[in-house]
């Protein structure tokens, strides 16, 4: 059988979805699992899953209408089937896609050595990192990124912190089936949740850290926290799980493990301990178990990265020595602590991503911690619109007392208001922090005018969009990229 189609009944016989009665089975082959009826045809299983906008059960009439005979939906919901048609109810629809959708490509991830990175922070930058010291060792291997999807060197877009469960593991697939021995992914809190990773095999999970984010879609902290835990719940017993000892959330996320529990950090004892002895705007030096080593990465939280990077090199087999020449030789990540330099003599850009409170404030942190008392901190920052607002005066304060010098502006405003969420950023701001911003909606012309504030050996930081290259302003994706307006600006002044 060629992996393109499966037989009704060889597909619902290997999920074990059948239930001993006689059926009377369509005549036609599955090309397509989906859980969007706008993809259904006759060759089509269509899983229907209430979701959080809406309800793929709404939808059924369509699907019926369009020739599907296959349909999985939830076990509540009750209605009346045409007689050709072959309906299984299953107590999580969400968890069901997931799994057919596995078992479609023959499960991929069981021919590769699988690494998912969770956590607030730092996802991007440590899956990077690894495809990136693993290329460099001559390996093929595949990334699944906010940033880039990539299998080998080529890469292919991302619109998914982590893809629906059916590009999930149709890219696997195409990752195992190239030669591909490794594959890092991150694993994001909602794919959790939304059974996305429902039939992964993972070699390691790591975990980064936890802070203030997604609350508009988990609701409580204590909701995000147990969607991040539940990635370590699945785990089998010959996985690793990696975490990060100086992390208060560590423990709770390995509690009920079945894997193998390892730890790295920076100041509590651990399997994998490392130390930073000197932090600058061109990298770190560091001693990481009793061995000294040059990074081209900077900032503390970047010496946090590193240290996740070469526990997971050690665990899937590399020596002390090959480790830490591999991670010596790796640049940073793009749109991740990215210095913008136009002209020598002026003042120093820097692009970050940092669009929650905990990491707008170790970015911060970290340039001062690297630069002379006397050197200015100009930051341009807003907050995306439709999104979690609590964060935004957090961010405010954060980026006023942390800043010599700010500027409120738009991030992804989305369908709100700019000048709106920029008001909920002055919130809570005392008259000294108040003093030290301005109010400039457009992105650009922020850019710009932090850019003339700005004298030599200044460092202006873009904090929010990153890698992005677009800015969402009322349904519409425009073309907006902090890296290449800022570097244009840099060289224009």
């Amino acid at each position: 059988m060629e992996l393109s189609q499966w037989s009704p009944l060889e597909l619902l016989k290997e999920a074990k979805l059948l239930s001993g009665n006689e059926r009377i089975f369509p005549n036609v082959t599955i090309k397509k699992i989906t859980r969007d009826s706008r993809e259904v045809s006759e060759h089509t299983l269509y899983v229907a899953i209430p979701g959080t906008l809406t309800d793929g059960h709404l939808y059924l009439d369509e699907v019926i209408q369009k020739g599907c005979k296959l349909i999985v939906y939830k076990q509540a919901f009750q209605r009346d089937w045409p007689k050709d048609t072959i309906a299984i109810a299953v107590e999580d629809p969400a968890l069901c896609y997931g799994l057919l959708c596995s078992i479609f490509f023959r499960h991929p991830s069981k021919e590769l050595a699988l690494v998912g990175v969770t956590g607030t922070n730092g996802k991007s930058s440590v899956v990077t990192l690894l495809h990136e010291l693993f290329s460099e060792k001559g390996k093929k291997v595949g990334l699944l990124s906010t940033i880039v999807n990539k299998i080998g060197r080529v890469e292919i877009p991302s619109t998914h912190t982590t893809p629906d469960s059916w590009e999930l593991q149709s890219l696997l697939r195409e990752m195992a089936d190239c030669g591909c021995q490794w594959v890092f992914m991150e694993v994001s809190s909602h794919a959790v949740d939304q059974q996305r990773i429902a039939g992964l095999v993972f070699k390691v999970a790591v975990f980064t850290n936890l802070t203030h984010d997604h609350l508009d879609y988990h609701k409580t902290f204590d909701a995000y926290l147990k969607a991040k835990k539940k990635f370590f719940d699945n785990l089998n017993s010959d996985a690793f799980a990696l975490i990060n000892a100086d992390e208060k959330h560590s423990a709770i996320m390995v509690q009920n493990t079945k894997a193998c529990v390892k730890k790295f950090g920076l100041h509590t004892p651990s399997d994998f301990n490392g130390r930073i002895l000197e932090d600058t705007l061109d990298g770190l030096f560091m001693k990481i178990n009793d061995l000294e080593v040059h990074l081209r990465l900077v900032g503390r939280f970047n010496a946090e990265n590193a240290m996740a990077v070469y526990a997971v090199s050690r665990l899937l087999g590399m020596n002390d020595n090959e480790a830490l020449h591999a991670l010596s030789m790796v640049s940073g990540v793009r749109g991740r602590f990215e210095k913008i330099i136009g002209d020598p003599n002026k003042a120093v850009g820097i692009v970050d991503y940092a669009h929650t409170p905990d990491a707008l404030e170790k970015v911060l942190r970290s340039i001062r911690a690297v630069v002379a008392p006397q050197t200015k901190i100009i930051c341009v920052v807003g907050c995306g619109g439709n999104r979690d607002a609590s964060k935004r005066p957090v961010m405010g304060k954060i980026a006023a007392s942390l800043s010599n010098k700010v500027i409120f502006t738009s991030d992804n405003p989305r369908e709100e208001d700019p000048s709106r969420i920029i008001e909920d950023m002055k919130i809570n701001l005392d008259k000294e922090e108040t003093s030290k911003v301005v109010t400039i909606t457009d992105r650009k012309e922020a850019i710009q005018v932090a850019s003339v504030l700005a004298n030599k050996g200044d460092v202006i930081l873009l904090a929010g969009k990153g890698h992005e290259s677009y800015q969402e302003v009322k349904g519409r994706k425009l073309p907006f990229d902090d890296r290449e307006i800022l570097r244009q600006i840099l060289v224009s002044i």
